[in-house]
């Protein structure tokens, strides 16, 4: 058959674009790039930067402390000396690790010594346990000695005067009379499901359905010896959720696995009910409050009197707390503060002082900003509002009953710097003479030395490396410079820090802040895919704020793979006003179009960035954000990696979706669930969860799974059977190449490296 000019010039056409096609198809992956990516992961990079911060352990008694930290030799330990003004190596590292070595038979890398912790015994003694043995050195006579490790004496349940002993025998509790050894039973309705002196622990794990439940034990006792607070764990109504272990290695079949856990509005959950028993009487009272859910409990401190009890008290749903006093001999509470919202309360962010004066320190976001108050200690009366304006108050670091001075952390208070940072101020009780006394232009991570007269301030940016120093607590003045973190190794590989940039958020007025990271080999005049990594959880801002955060996390390493890899603080998380906070109540679904709206913004200044090419990928809450971003905005977000994500709120742990989508549940939970807008997804999605999880129960995935069956769509879905929520962290692991893998491949148009595995 002949064949005419035509055809054999459109066949060689074809020939020729099917060869271009398929090169491009080919186009792979090196593995050189891959190690440039693990390059970057937290164990290997750590070990680049020296040091990258100092850490003190305060040494009580001296002014002096220990560190530990990287240097161009290895891991050491440094010994810093205020007196002196001198920072230098605790002890000769290479012959302690030869002398280790003689000792027990084994290979001690000088660089890497088996232990992380020590103890200053004396002046020119170190000590460490290894191989269960206590070490001593002498770092003038250079000898080094053992000692079998002492057993610890258990004090759990001793009385305060050594003369009781309190534990648990079939579910009630007992006390023990040390100096004659009677037993002496408290209470008498204990049983299996109403169990005394416990308490439910997260990771509690009953293997089958009526398998035990890990013992715990918990006691109070009265500063004077004669009374004891405890609480009887409730789980007579308590529903489970259940995993299968499927790498059960003796059996050849699953393992079914339970574990007590309530979801939003159950109230089929454990209960905390708080005792009183008096030892002299031999009498059970109960505290009378609400009933308390075990993922919020009652925690509460004995007076010095021993006549009462105080404690946070905070109400389901998250929209009210109570400052009580319980007395002791009745359990009858008295409400000193309250606060109460109409979205939701943060009881772990609350700051809390007694102080000597009969006066009491509390934080509050009544004026729309966290400051502190100050109230009467017997009364509960408001005397001041002790700080005020538009800043957050984020952390109470000391209080100086002597001379009436108040140290605390506040970010956002000074102008035309980041929002985020922290500084450390001093203020009079009295409201007056506030005090900067971290004057710098950075992140302030403040380490206050035990004896409270100086602190460690590791000052940085994203962009700017580690700066420690000590200061004087009550001036701010510097007493030494102490070390700067060296960054040589890191700008030898072409290392360029995260770039900070704003951009206006959804209600088209605030300001909102986020960085990006480039790849070593940037090059301006290409473009390159963007990747956003989310994790939008109401209770935290994700955006790296110091250079270490920059440095170790999951951006760098992918960025090296070839990708712009972006993360936003959008509206509605925290470290800003509660205003900007309540924006995500009820609306955790909206949190990933303020990283749209960032991602535009971004590209518009910078031409590098290929919005046609745009994922999105998240762990847990962001797992969430990461397909809700998917489905809400489908024809911007084109892949996903959404690992380990609570994909329906009503599937979830009871505490987080109560105080941040609502209790009780209503339509906004149907509404905002990923499975219910399954049918939106148009891009590729990667799903991904460990089979053991039991911090998300990973049938939220498997769920969503169906839905998308259900739906006609396309993804792809990873199980990782013998892994709980920790997976696909910074160290890297098997998922970080998964997920790596997935970017370069569906986003980047590339071929991985299948045969290329992290840390080999």
């Amino acid at each position: 058959m002949k064949l005419s000019f035509h055809k054999i010039k459109n066949l060689t056409f074809f020939l020729l674009l099917f060869g271009i096609v398929q090169q491009d198809l080919l186009a792979q992956v090196t593995g050189e790039t891959y190690k440039r990516a693990e390059y970057f992961l937290s164990n290997s990079i750590q070990k680049e930067v020296h040091h990258l911060e100092v850490i003190p352990n305060w040494l009580a008694g001296k002014e002096s402390f220990w560190h530990l930290t990287q240097v161009k030799e290895g891991k050491r330990f440094f010994l810093t000396s205020i007196q002196d003004k001198t920072s230098k190596e605790a002890f000769d590292h290479i012959h302690l690790a030869e002398l280790l070595s003689e000792k027990t038979n084994r290979e001690v890398d000088p660089q890497n010594l088996p232990f992380d912790n020590i103890q200053m015994v004396s002046e020119d003694e170190v000590g460490f346990n290894f191989n269960n043995k206590k070490w001593v050195y002498g770092t003038n006579t250079k000898e080094l000695t053992s000692s079998e490790t002492e057993k610890r004496e258990n004090r759990q349940g001793i009385s305060p005067d050594g003369k009781w002993r309190a534990f648990v025998k079939n579910h009630n509790l007992f006390v023990e009379n040390l100096e004659t050894g009677k037993e002496i039973q408290l209470s008498i309705h204990g049983k299996t499901g109403f169990e005394y002196a416990s308490y439910l622990g997260w990771g509690d794990m009953i293997e089958g359905e009526n398998g035990t439940r890990p013992e715990h034990f918990t006691v109070n006792w009265s500063p004077d010896s004669k009374k004891i607070q405890t609480q009887i764990v409730d789980l007579r109504l308590a529903e489970k959720m259940y995993l299968l272990d499927f790498t059960e290695e003796e059996k050849y079949r699953p393992k079914l696995l339970s574990y007590y856990r309530g979801s939003p509005g159950d109230t089929t959950v454990v209960r905390y009910i708080p005792v009183l028993f008096d030892l002299e009487q031999k009498t059970e009272t109960r505290i009378k409050v609400p009933m308390i859910p075990h993922f919020i409990g009652l925690g509460l401190t004995w007076e010095k009197d021993s006549k009462q009890l105080t404690g946070l008290l905070t109400h389901r749903g998250f929209k009210k707390m109570e400052l009580i006093k319980v007395d002791a001999e009745n359990g009858i509470p008295k409400t000193i503060w309250r606060d109460s919202t109409t979205t939701s309360l943060e009881p772990s962010n609350i700051l809390f002082r007694k102080l000597e004066n009969g006066q009491f320190l509390i934080s509050s976001n009544q004026s729309g900003w966290m400051q502190l108050y100050l109230h009467d200690w017997e009364t509960g009366k408001r005397i001041r509002q002790l700080t005020n304006g538009d800043f957050v108050v984020t952390k109470l670091n000391h209080v100086d009953d002597e001379n009436e001075w108040v140290y605390f952390e506040a970010t956002g208070k000074e102008k035309d710097r980041n929002v985020y940072y922290p500084h450390l101020y001093r203020i009079n009780f009295d409201g007056k003479d506030l005090k900067l006394l971290t004057p710098e232009n950075g992140y302030h991570d403040i380490h206050i030395s035990e004896d409270k007269k100086f602190f460690v301030d590791n000052y940085s940016k994203v962009a700017q490396p580690t700066k420690s120093i000590l200061r004087e607590l009550s001036t701010g003045k510097l007493s030494m410079e102490i070390s700067e973190a060296d960054i040589s190794n890191l700008l030898a590989k072409g290392y360029a820090s995260p770039r900070s940039f704003s951009a206006i958020g959804k209600d088209g007025k605030t300001e909102i802040f986020g960085i990006y990271h480039l790849p070593t080999d940037f090059d301006e005049s290409k473009t390159y895919p963007v990747v956003d990594y989310t994790y939008t959880g109401p209770h935290t801002a994700v955006t790296p704020k110091t250079f270490k955060a920059g440095l170790i996390g999951l951006q760098q390493p992918l960025a090296e793979l070839g990708f712009i890899v972006v993360t936003v603080d959008g509206i509605g998380t925290a470290g800003r006003s509660k205003a900007f906070r309540d924006v995500s109540y009820r609306n955790l679904g909206d949190g990933t179009t303020d990283h749209m709206l960032a991602i535009r913004s971004l590209a518009a200044q910078n031409s590098f960035l290929d919005l046609e090419r745009v994922g999105v990928f998240g762990h847990s809450a962001g797992g969430y954000d990461a397909v809700r971003a998917m489905l809400l905005h489908p024809d911007f977000f084109k892949v996903g990696v959404a690992s380990a994500g609570d994909h329906d709120h009503r599937m979830e742990k009871a505490w987080w979706p109560e105080m941040y989508m609502g209790y009780p549940i209503g339509d906004f939970y149907q509404e905002q669930s990923n499975i219910t807008n399954a049918g939106n997804l148009k891009g590729r999605l990667l799903l991904a969860h460990g089979a053991v999880d039991e911090n998300v129960n990973p049938s939220a995935t498997y769920k969503l799974a169906d839905a998308l069956i259900k739906a006609g769509k396309e993804f792809d879905m990873f199980i990782l059977p013998a892994n709980n929520h920790n997976f696909g962290r910074v160290n890297g692991d098997y998922f970080t190449k998964k997920r790596w893998d997935y970017f370069i491949r569906h986003l980047l148009g590339e071929e991985p490296l299948f045969n290329y595995q992290i840390g080999k």
